[in-house]
Protein backbone atom coordinates (compact mmCIF):
# COMPACT_ATOMS: atom_id res chain seq x y z
CA UNK A 1 0.00 0.00 0.00
CA UNK A 2 1.20 3.45 -0.40
CA UNK A 3 0.26 6.51 1.53
CA UNK A 4 -1.36 9.76 -0.84
CA UNK A 5 0.62 12.76 -0.51
CA UNK A 6 -0.83 15.74 -2.89
CA UNK A 7 2.08 17.96 -2.36
CA UNK A 8 4.19 14.77 -3.71
CA UNK A 9 1.89 14.70 -6.94
CA UNK A 10 1.74 18.19 -7.55
CA UNK A 11 5.49 18.69 -7.15
CA UNK A 12 5.54 15.03 -10.04
CA UNK A 13 3.25 16.49 -12.49
CA UNK A 14 5.55 20.16 -12.59
CA UNK A 15 8.69 18.08 -12.72
CA UNK A 16 7.52 16.20 -15.67
CA UNK A 17 6.15 19.11 -17.38
CA UNK A 18 9.94 20.78 -17.34
CA UNK A 19 11.64 17.16 -18.25
CA UNK A 20 9.28 17.10 -21.02
CA UNK A 21 9.68 20.73 -22.19
CA UNK A 22 13.11 20.60 -22.18
CA UNK A 23 13.63 17.43 -23.98
CA UNK A 24 15.90 17.45 -26.99
CA UNK A 25 15.31 13.47 -27.47
CA UNK A 26 11.49 13.80 -28.97
CA UNK A 27 9.39 15.53 -31.14
CA UNK A 28 6.32 14.91 -29.06
CA UNK A 29 7.62 13.53 -26.27
CA UNK A 30 5.06 14.85 -22.82
CA UNK A 31 4.27 12.72 -20.16
CA UNK A 32 0.77 12.14 -20.00
CA UNK A 33 -0.20 12.06 -16.29
CA UNK A 34 -3.86 12.62 -16.25
CA UNK A 35 -3.72 9.02 -14.00
CA UNK A 36 -2.04 11.31 -11.31
CA UNK A 37 -4.67 11.42 -9.01
CA UNK A 38 -5.49 10.19 -5.74
CA UNK A 39 -7.65 6.81 -5.92
CA UNK A 40 -11.47 6.27 -4.65
CA UNK A 41 -11.40 3.99 -1.82
CA UNK A 42 -13.45 0.78 -3.53
CA UNK A 43 -11.86 -2.06 -2.58
CA UNK A 44 -12.36 -5.94 -2.90
CA UNK A 45 -15.65 -6.13 -0.19
CA UNK A 46 -17.18 -3.19 -2.17
CA UNK A 47 -16.45 -5.18 -5.54
CA UNK A 48 -18.22 -7.95 -4.15
CA UNK A 49 -20.87 -6.29 -3.01
CA UNK A 50 -21.53 -4.84 -5.77
CA UNK A 51 -21.27 -7.72 -7.76
CA UNK A 52 -19.18 -7.72 -10.75
CA UNK A 53 -15.82 -6.41 -11.22
CA UNK A 54 -14.56 -4.28 -13.81
CA UNK A 55 -11.34 -4.00 -16.04
CA UNK A 56 -10.49 -1.85 -18.98
CA UNK A 57 -8.99 -3.26 -21.76
CA UNK A 58 -7.81 -2.03 -25.58
CA UNK A 59 -8.95 -3.94 -28.89
CA UNK A 60 -5.75 -5.83 -29.71
CA UNK A 61 -4.64 -9.50 -30.95
CA UNK A 62 -4.08 -10.08 -27.25
CA UNK A 63 -5.86 -8.14 -25.11
CA UNK A 64 -9.31 -8.42 -26.32
CA UNK A 65 -11.01 -8.77 -29.64
CA UNK A 66 -13.98 -10.47 -31.42
CA UNK A 67 -13.48 -13.07 -34.15
CA UNK A 68 -16.28 -15.04 -35.82
CA UNK A 69 -18.45 -13.49 -33.54
CA UNK A 70 -17.17 -14.77 -29.91
CA UNK A 71 -15.27 -12.34 -27.64
CA UNK A 72 -11.35 -13.83 -27.32
CA UNK A 73 -7.86 -12.36 -26.03
CA UNK A 74 -5.45 -13.27 -23.48
CA UNK A 75 -6.45 -10.91 -20.90
CA UNK A 76 -10.08 -11.18 -21.68
CA UNK A 77 -9.62 -15.05 -20.52
CA UNK A 78 -7.08 -14.35 -17.65
CA UNK A 79 -9.79 -11.68 -16.43
CA UNK A 80 -12.88 -14.19 -16.91
CA UNK A 81 -10.86 -16.99 -15.21
CA UNK A 82 -10.24 -14.11 -12.06
CA UNK A 83 -13.63 -13.28 -11.92
CA UNK A 84 -15.43 -16.50 -12.21
CA UNK A 85 -13.06 -17.93 -9.06
CA UNK A 86 -13.95 -14.42 -7.23
CA UNK A 87 -17.38 -15.16 -7.81
CA UNK A 88 -18.56 -11.95 -9.29
CA UNK A 89 -19.40 -11.23 -12.90
CA UNK A 90 -16.67 -9.33 -15.42
CA UNK A 91 -17.62 -6.39 -16.78
CA UNK A 92 -15.25 -5.36 -19.70
CA UNK A 93 -14.65 -1.29 -20.57
CA UNK A 94 -12.78 -0.57 -23.95
CA UNK A 95 -10.20 2.38 -23.98
CA UNK A 96 -7.08 2.26 -26.19
CA UNK A 97 -4.97 5.06 -24.42
CA UNK A 98 -2.66 3.68 -21.48
CA UNK A 99 -2.82 7.03 -19.40
CA UNK A 100 -6.59 7.40 -19.57
CA UNK A 101 -7.14 3.47 -18.68
CA UNK A 102 -5.28 4.31 -15.22
CA UNK A 103 -7.48 6.82 -14.70
CA UNK A 104 -10.11 5.12 -15.24
CA UNK A 105 -8.62 3.02 -12.34
CA UNK A 106 -8.43 6.02 -9.77
CA UNK A 107 -11.11 6.99 -10.33
CA UNK A 108 -12.99 3.83 -9.64
CA UNK A 109 -14.97 3.80 -13.26
CA UNK A 110 -11.92 0.45 -13.62
CA UNK A 111 -10.71 -1.83 -11.27
CA UNK A 112 -7.83 -3.57 -12.71
CA UNK A 113 -6.48 -2.28 -16.05
CA UNK A 114 -5.57 -5.13 -18.43
CA UNK A 115 -3.25 -3.82 -20.77
CA UNK A 116 -0.36 -5.80 -21.93
CA UNK A 117 1.34 -2.96 -19.22
CA UNK A 118 5.07 -2.95 -18.57
CA UNK A 119 5.65 -2.47 -14.84
CA UNK A 120 7.28 1.07 -14.65
CA UNK A 121 8.91 2.89 -11.70
CA UNK A 122 6.94 5.76 -12.95
CA UNK A 123 3.58 4.28 -13.38
CA UNK A 124 4.45 2.89 -9.32
CA UNK A 125 4.48 6.11 -8.10
CA UNK A 126 0.69 6.53 -9.14
CA UNK A 127 -0.87 2.49 -9.41
CA UNK A 128 -0.13 -0.48 -7.92
CA UNK A 129 0.40 -3.85 -9.81
CA UNK A 130 -0.45 -7.65 -9.55
CA UNK A 131 2.56 -9.96 -9.68
CA UNK A 132 3.76 -10.65 -12.83
CA UNK A 133 1.42 -12.28 -15.30
CA UNK A 134 4.77 -13.38 -17.70
CA UNK A 135 8.06 -11.49 -18.22
CA UNK A 136 9.28 -10.28 -22.24
CA UNK A 137 11.76 -7.92 -23.64
CA UNK A 138 11.20 -4.72 -26.08
CA UNK A 139 12.53 -5.23 -29.50
CA UNK A 140 12.90 -2.58 -32.38
CA UNK A 141 10.52 -3.61 -35.08
CA UNK A 142 12.04 -2.33 -38.64
CA UNK A 143 11.33 -3.44 -42.16
CA UNK A 144 13.57 -5.59 -44.21
CA UNK A 145 14.64 -4.65 -48.11
CA UNK A 146 11.93 -4.88 -50.70
CA UNK A 147 13.89 -7.38 -51.94
CA UNK A 148 14.78 -9.82 -49.06
CA UNK A 149 13.37 -12.88 -50.26
CA UNK A 150 16.08 -12.79 -53.00
CA UNK A 151 19.30 -11.64 -50.87
CA UNK A 152 21.53 -14.22 -48.46
CA UNK A 153 21.23 -13.94 -44.68
CA UNK A 154 24.34 -11.54 -44.38
CA UNK A 155 23.37 -9.29 -46.99
CA UNK A 156 20.44 -8.54 -45.00
CA UNK A 157 21.67 -8.04 -41.67
CA UNK A 158 23.98 -5.53 -43.28
CA UNK A 159 21.01 -3.52 -43.82
CA UNK A 160 19.27 -3.82 -40.64
CA UNK A 161 20.03 -2.22 -37.12
CA UNK A 162 21.60 -5.00 -34.92
CA UNK A 163 23.52 -2.62 -32.43
CA UNK A 164 20.96 0.32 -30.60
CA UNK A 165 23.74 2.54 -31.12
CA UNK A 166 22.73 2.90 -34.77
CA UNK A 167 19.15 4.31 -33.98
CA UNK A 168 21.22 7.76 -33.36
CA UNK A 169 19.83 10.25 -35.53
CA UNK A 170 16.77 7.35 -36.20
CA UNK A 171 12.92 8.38 -36.09
CA UNK A 172 11.42 6.10 -33.90
CA UNK A 173 7.60 5.90 -33.51
CA UNK A 174 5.78 4.85 -30.15
CA UNK A 175 2.47 4.61 -28.81
CA UNK A 176 2.50 8.06 -26.31
CA UNK A 177 3.14 7.76 -22.65
CA UNK A 178 4.18 3.90 -22.86
CA UNK A 179 7.14 2.20 -21.89
CA UNK A 180 8.42 1.86 -25.13
CA UNK A 181 9.40 6.00 -25.36
CA UNK A 182 10.37 5.78 -21.23
CA UNK A 183 12.61 2.87 -22.62
CA UNK A 184 13.85 4.69 -25.82
CA UNK A 185 15.11 8.21 -23.98
CA UNK A 186 16.95 5.81 -21.38
CA UNK A 187 18.82 4.23 -24.30
CA UNK A 188 19.36 7.27 -26.02
CA UNK A 189 21.52 8.51 -22.74
CA UNK A 190 22.96 5.22 -22.38
CA UNK A 191 24.31 4.94 -26.29
CA UNK A 192 25.25 8.55 -26.13
CA UNK A 193 23.18 10.33 -28.65
CA UNK A 194 20.23 11.38 -30.06
CA UNK A 195 17.53 8.77 -30.92
CA UNK A 196 14.32 11.04 -32.05
CA UNK A 197 11.43 9.47 -30.58
CA UNK A 198 8.16 10.48 -32.18
CA UNK A 199 5.09 9.45 -29.93
CA UNK A 200 1.88 8.88 -31.97
CA UNK A 201 -1.75 9.23 -30.09
CA UNK A 202 -2.29 7.18 -27.55
CA UNK A 203 -4.97 5.46 -28.41
CA UNK A 204 -2.96 4.03 -31.57
CA UNK A 205 -2.64 0.28 -31.53
CA UNK A 206 0.71 -1.24 -31.04
CA UNK A 207 -0.39 -3.39 -34.30
CA UNK A 208 -0.87 -0.20 -36.46
CA UNK A 209 2.32 1.11 -35.90
CA UNK A 210 3.69 -2.27 -36.57
CA UNK A 211 1.97 -2.33 -39.88
CA UNK A 212 3.00 1.03 -40.41
CA UNK A 213 6.26 -0.34 -40.34
CA UNK A 214 5.61 -3.30 -42.89
CA UNK A 215 3.92 -0.67 -45.34
CA UNK A 216 6.59 1.67 -45.34
CA UNK A 217 4.57 4.47 -43.68
CA UNK A 218 7.38 4.92 -40.84
CA UNK A 219 10.28 2.88 -40.78
CA UNK A 220 10.74 1.84 -36.97
CA UNK A 221 8.21 1.60 -34.32
CA UNK A 222 9.13 -0.69 -30.70
CA UNK A 223 6.97 -3.18 -29.29
CA UNK A 224 6.67 -6.16 -26.79
CA UNK A 225 8.44 -9.06 -28.19
CA UNK A 226 5.14 -11.83 -27.77
CA UNK A 227 3.43 -9.28 -29.50
CA UNK A 228 5.87 -8.31 -32.26
CA UNK A 229 6.76 -11.89 -33.30
CA UNK A 230 3.08 -12.43 -33.52
CA UNK A 231 2.68 -9.74 -36.28
CA UNK A 232 6.18 -11.20 -38.01
CA UNK A 233 3.82 -14.00 -38.65
CA UNK A 234 1.43 -12.21 -40.71
CA UNK A 235 3.79 -9.76 -41.98
CA UNK A 236 7.03 -11.34 -43.43
CA UNK A 237 9.10 -8.22 -44.33
CA UNK A 238 9.55 -6.83 -40.40
CA UNK A 239 12.29 -7.90 -38.47
CA UNK A 240 12.20 -8.38 -34.61
CA UNK A 241 15.56 -9.79 -34.07
CA UNK A 242 17.01 -6.60 -32.12
CA UNK A 243 16.36 -6.64 -28.14
CA UNK A 244 16.09 -2.51 -26.74
CA UNK A 245 15.52 -3.97 -23.50
CA UNK A 246 15.92 -6.91 -20.66
CA UNK A 247 13.05 -8.81 -19.41
CA UNK A 248 9.98 -6.44 -18.14
CA UNK A 249 7.51 -7.40 -15.86
CA UNK A 250 3.74 -7.60 -18.05
CA UNK A 251 0.76 -7.09 -14.98
CA UNK A 252 -2.53 -5.92 -14.53
CA UNK A 253 -2.63 -2.45 -12.77
CA UNK A 254 -4.94 -1.37 -10.05
CA UNK A 255 -5.71 1.70 -7.35
CA UNK A 256 -2.87 1.77 -5.05
CA UNK A 257 -5.07 1.63 -1.94
CA UNK A 258 -6.51 -1.36 -3.07
CA UNK A 259 -5.06 -3.82 -0.82
CA UNK A 260 -8.12 -6.33 -0.13
CA UNK A 261 -7.87 -6.60 -4.28
CA UNK A 262 -4.25 -7.22 -4.68
CA UNK A 263 -4.05 -9.72 -2.17
CA UNK A 264 -6.59 -11.55 -3.74
CA UNK A 265 -5.49 -11.45 -7.38
CA UNK A 266 -2.15 -12.19 -6.32
CA UNK A 267 -3.11 -15.17 -4.72
CA UNK A 268 -5.07 -16.15 -7.31
CA UNK A 269 -2.24 -15.98 -9.92
CA UNK A 270 0.20 -17.61 -7.34
CA UNK A 271 -2.14 -20.77 -7.37
CA UNK A 272 -3.20 -20.57 -11.15
CA UNK A 273 0.73 -20.32 -12.33
CA UNK A 274 0.93 -23.88 -11.07
CA UNK A 275 -1.68 -25.18 -13.06
CA UNK A 276 -1.37 -26.34 -16.87
CA UNK A 277 -4.28 -24.29 -17.78
CA UNK A 278 -2.64 -20.71 -17.06
CA UNK A 279 0.09 -21.72 -19.77
CA UNK A 280 -2.23 -23.60 -21.83
CA UNK A 281 -4.55 -19.85 -21.88
CA UNK A 282 -0.80 -18.36 -22.81
CA UNK A 283 0.18 -20.41 -25.43
CA UNK A 284 -3.04 -20.09 -27.42
CA UNK A 285 -1.77 -16.43 -28.00
CA UNK A 286 1.84 -16.04 -27.50
CA UNK A 287 3.16 -19.33 -28.64
CA UNK A 288 1.20 -21.11 -31.45
CA UNK A 289 2.02 -17.54 -33.96
CA UNK A 290 0.19 -19.36 -36.93
CA UNK A 291 -3.60 -19.77 -35.37
CA UNK A 292 -3.00 -16.31 -33.51
CA UNK A 293 -2.67 -14.53 -36.65
CA UNK A 294 -5.24 -16.43 -38.93
CA UNK A 295 -7.71 -15.73 -35.98
CA UNK A 296 -6.19 -11.57 -34.76
CA UNK A 297 -5.41 -10.89 -39.20
CA UNK A 298 -8.93 -12.40 -40.38
CA UNK A 299 -11.56 -10.39 -41.74
CA UNK A 300 -14.26 -11.83 -38.96
CA UNK A 301 -12.13 -10.56 -36.58
CA UNK A 302 -12.39 -6.72 -34.70
CA UNK A 303 -8.84 -6.17 -35.22
CA UNK A 304 -7.72 -7.44 -38.70
CA UNK A 305 -11.29 -7.19 -40.57
CA UNK A 306 -14.78 -5.36 -40.06
CA UNK A 307 -17.10 -8.59 -40.21
CA UNK A 308 -18.86 -10.67 -37.42
CA UNK A 309 -19.33 -13.71 -40.18
CA UNK A 310 -20.08 -14.34 -43.93
CA UNK A 311 -23.43 -13.23 -43.61
CA UNK A 312 -23.41 -9.90 -42.71
CA UNK A 313 -24.98 -7.65 -45.11
CA UNK A 314 -28.47 -10.09 -44.81
CA UNK A 315 -28.22 -10.37 -41.36
CA UNK A 316 -28.11 -6.29 -41.32
CA UNK A 317 -31.18 -6.14 -44.17
CA UNK A 318 -33.41 -8.62 -42.14
CA UNK A 319 -32.22 -6.13 -38.74
CA UNK A 320 -33.78 -3.67 -40.72
CA UNK A 321 -36.65 -5.42 -41.43
CA UNK A 322 -37.62 -5.75 -37.63
CA UNK A 323 -36.23 -2.36 -35.95
CA UNK A 324 -33.36 -3.85 -34.52
CA UNK A 325 -29.96 -3.13 -34.30
CA UNK A 326 -28.06 -5.65 -36.68
CA UNK A 327 -25.43 -6.74 -34.29
CA UNK A 328 -28.46 -7.73 -31.63
CA UNK A 329 -29.74 -10.29 -34.18
CA UNK A 330 -26.10 -11.83 -34.99
CA UNK A 331 -25.54 -11.57 -31.32
CA UNK A 332 -28.72 -13.64 -31.40
CA UNK A 333 -27.77 -15.82 -34.61
CA UNK A 334 -24.53 -16.56 -32.71
CA UNK A 335 -26.24 -17.81 -29.55
CA UNK A 336 -28.32 -20.25 -31.59
CA UNK A 337 -26.02 -21.37 -34.55
CA UNK A 338 -22.50 -19.68 -34.29
CA UNK A 339 -23.00 -18.51 -38.24
CA UNK A 340 -23.33 -22.30 -38.91
CA UNK A 341 -26.41 -22.63 -41.87
CA UNK A 342 -25.93 -25.64 -42.01
CA UNK A 343 -26.13 -27.17 -38.46
CA UNK A 344 -28.86 -29.60 -36.97
CA UNK A 345 -29.75 -29.25 -33.21
CA UNK A 346 -30.57 -32.32 -31.16
CA UNK A 347 -33.95 -31.03 -31.14
CA UNK A 348 -34.46 -30.88 -34.89
CA UNK A 349 -33.55 -26.81 -35.30
CA UNK A 350 -31.71 -26.25 -37.77
CA UNK A 351 -30.12 -23.48 -39.83
CA UNK A 352 -28.56 -19.92 -39.04
CA UNK A 353 -31.71 -18.86 -37.05
CA UNK A 354 -32.29 -22.76 -35.75
CA UNK A 355 -36.23 -22.96 -36.81
CA UNK A 356 -38.20 -26.51 -36.27
CA UNK A 357 -39.61 -27.06 -39.47
CA UNK A 358 -43.47 -26.61 -38.57
CA UNK A 359 -42.64 -23.01 -37.35
CA UNK A 360 -40.16 -22.26 -40.52
CA UNK A 361 -43.03 -23.46 -43.29
CA UNK A 362 -45.53 -21.17 -41.13
CA UNK A 363 -43.38 -17.89 -41.42
CA UNK A 364 -41.78 -18.62 -44.90
CA UNK A 365 -39.23 -20.91 -45.37
CA UNK A 366 -38.69 -24.17 -47.27
CA UNK A 367 -35.20 -25.38 -46.76
CA UNK A 368 -34.20 -23.94 -43.22
CA UNK A 369 -30.35 -24.89 -44.74
CA UNK A 370 -30.44 -21.66 -47.19
CA UNK A 371 -29.25 -19.01 -45.02
CA UNK A 372 -31.47 -16.48 -46.94
CA UNK A 373 -34.87 -18.16 -46.40
CA UNK A 374 -33.53 -19.43 -42.42
CA UNK A 375 -33.28 -15.20 -41.78
CA UNK A 376 -36.19 -14.30 -43.67
CA UNK A 377 -38.48 -17.10 -41.68
CA UNK A 378 -36.39 -15.94 -38.26
CA UNK A 379 -36.79 -12.34 -39.18
CA UNK A 380 -40.95 -13.21 -40.06
CA UNK A 381 -41.07 -15.06 -36.39
CA UNK A 382 -39.68 -11.97 -34.40
CA UNK A 383 -41.99 -9.86 -36.35
CA UNK A 384 -44.78 -11.76 -34.99
CA UNK A 385 -43.30 -11.98 -31.60
CA UNK A 386 -43.03 -8.14 -31.42
CA UNK A 387 -46.25 -7.40 -32.78
CA UNK A 388 -47.66 -9.87 -29.76
CA UNK A 389 -45.59 -8.12 -27.00
CA UNK A 390 -46.51 -4.66 -28.35
CA UNK A 391 -49.63 -3.56 -26.41
CA UNK A 392 -48.28 -5.65 -23.31
CA UNK A 393 -44.72 -4.05 -23.13
CA UNK A 394 -44.34 -0.11 -24.80
CA UNK A 395 -40.38 0.03 -24.30
CA UNK A 396 -38.76 -1.29 -26.95
CA UNK A 397 -35.74 -2.40 -25.66
CA UNK A 398 -37.29 -4.39 -22.59
CA UNK A 399 -39.51 -5.52 -25.45
CA UNK A 400 -36.74 -7.03 -27.45
CA UNK A 401 -35.55 -8.82 -24.06
CA UNK A 402 -39.38 -10.79 -23.96
CA UNK A 403 -38.75 -11.64 -27.51
CA UNK A 404 -35.45 -13.19 -26.74
CA UNK A 405 -36.82 -15.04 -24.20
CA UNK A 406 -40.05 -16.39 -26.21
CA UNK A 407 -37.49 -17.25 -29.34
CA UNK A 408 -35.81 -19.31 -26.97
CA UNK A 409 -38.41 -21.05 -24.70
CA UNK A 410 -41.68 -19.83 -26.43
CA UNK A 411 -44.21 -17.29 -25.68
CA UNK A 412 -46.33 -19.39 -24.07
CA UNK A 413 -44.05 -19.68 -21.03
CA UNK A 414 -43.45 -16.13 -21.65
CA UNK A 415 -47.15 -15.29 -20.89
CA UNK A 416 -47.69 -17.27 -17.97
CA UNK A 417 -44.42 -15.66 -16.43
CA UNK A 418 -46.35 -12.34 -17.15
CA UNK A 419 -49.55 -13.85 -15.25
CA UNK A 420 -47.37 -14.67 -12.60
CA UNK A 421 -45.59 -11.35 -12.02
CA UNK A 422 -48.76 -9.63 -12.00
CA UNK A 423 -50.57 -11.59 -9.43
CA UNK A 424 -47.46 -11.71 -6.75
CA UNK A 425 -47.31 -7.77 -6.98
CA UNK A 426 -44.40 -7.72 -9.46
CA UNK A 427 -44.11 -5.07 -12.65
CA UNK A 428 -45.23 -7.09 -15.78
CA UNK A 429 -44.04 -4.38 -17.91
CA UNK A 430 -40.32 -5.15 -16.65
CA UNK A 431 -37.72 -8.05 -17.10
CA UNK A 432 -35.10 -8.08 -14.67
CA UNK A 433 -36.29 -8.73 -11.35
CA UNK A 434 -39.85 -9.02 -12.26
CA UNK A 435 -40.92 -11.54 -15.21
CA UNK A 436 -37.36 -13.35 -15.69
CA UNK A 437 -37.45 -14.11 -11.57
CA UNK A 438 -41.01 -15.93 -12.45
CA UNK A 439 -39.71 -17.11 -15.75
CA UNK A 440 -37.18 -19.12 -13.03
CA UNK A 441 -39.50 -19.78 -10.79
CA UNK A 442 -41.63 -21.84 -13.23
CA UNK A 443 -39.54 -24.55 -12.52
CA UNK A 444 -41.03 -24.83 -8.56
CA UNK A 445 -44.52 -27.09 -8.26
CA UNK A 446 -46.10 -24.29 -6.75
CA UNK A 447 -45.59 -22.31 -9.72
CA UNK A 448 -46.38 -24.11 -12.50
CA UNK A 449 -49.54 -25.25 -10.69
CA UNK A 450 -50.78 -21.84 -10.27
CA UNK A 451 -54.52 -21.52 -11.72
CA UNK A 452 -52.70 -18.61 -13.87
CA UNK A 453 -50.11 -21.04 -15.56
CA UNK A 454 -51.69 -22.09 -18.76
CA UNK A 455 -47.98 -23.83 -20.22
CA UNK A 456 -47.09 -25.92 -17.00
CA UNK A 457 -43.38 -26.66 -15.39
CA UNK A 458 -40.62 -24.64 -17.59
CA UNK A 459 -36.75 -24.70 -16.91
CA UNK A 460 -36.71 -20.95 -16.43
CA UNK A 461 -32.99 -21.02 -16.26
CA UNK A 462 -32.87 -21.51 -19.89
CA UNK A 463 -34.21 -19.08 -21.30
CA UNK A 464 -33.30 -16.43 -18.36
CA UNK A 465 -29.40 -17.40 -19.39
CA UNK A 466 -30.14 -16.82 -23.15
CA UNK A 467 -31.30 -13.30 -22.84
CA UNK A 468 -28.44 -12.88 -20.30
CA UNK A 469 -25.89 -13.93 -22.98
CA UNK A 470 -27.24 -12.55 -25.93
CA UNK A 471 -27.38 -9.35 -24.28
CA UNK A 472 -23.61 -9.47 -22.77
CA UNK A 473 -22.40 -10.42 -26.35
CA UNK A 474 -24.03 -7.66 -28.04
CA UNK A 475 -22.64 -5.25 -25.54
CA UNK A 476 -19.11 -6.59 -27.14
CA UNK A 477 -20.19 -6.44 -30.82
CA UNK A 478 -21.11 -2.57 -29.82
CA UNK A 479 -18.24 -1.86 -27.97
CA UNK A 480 -15.76 -3.32 -30.58
CA UNK A 481 -17.17 -3.22 -33.52
CA UNK A 482 -16.57 -0.19 -35.77
CA UNK A 483 -16.53 1.79 -32.61
CA UNK A 484 -15.25 5.43 -32.36
CA UNK A 485 -11.75 5.86 -30.51
CA UNK A 486 -12.06 6.78 -26.84
CA UNK A 487 -11.06 10.49 -27.72
CA UNK A 488 -13.81 11.01 -29.36
CA UNK A 489 -16.37 8.90 -26.86
CA UNK A 490 -18.66 11.06 -24.99
CA UNK A 491 -17.82 7.69 -22.17
CA UNK A 492 -16.85 4.23 -22.93
CA UNK A 493 -19.37 1.60 -23.62
CA UNK A 494 -19.83 -1.14 -20.36
CA UNK A 495 -20.96 -4.84 -20.82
Amino acid sequence: MKLFNKSFYIFAILLFGIIGACSTKTDTQTQDLSYAIEPIDFDFNKIKERGYLTAVVDNSATSYFIYKGQPMGYEYEMLNWLADDLEVELKIIKDNSISSALEKVNRGEADIAAFNLTVTKERKRYVDFTNPLYFVRQVLVQRKPENWRQMKVHEIENQLIRDPIQLTGKKVHVRKSSAFSTRLANLSDEIGGDIIIIEDSSSLEVETLIKMVAEGEIDYTVSDEDVAMLNATYYPIIDVKTPVSFSQQIAWAMRSNADSLEKKVNSWLEERQKETDYYVIYNKYFKNLKRSVDRSYSEFSSVGGDKLSPFDEEIKATAKEIGWDWKLLAALIYQESKFDPKVKSWAGAKGLMQMMEPTAREFGAKNLYDPIQSLEAGGNYINWLQKAFSKQIQDSVERQKYVLASYNVGIGHMQDAIRLTKKYGGDPTKWEGNVEKYLLLKSQKKYYTDPVVKYGYCRGEEPVNYVHEILDRYQQYVLLLNSPTIEDEDEAPVI
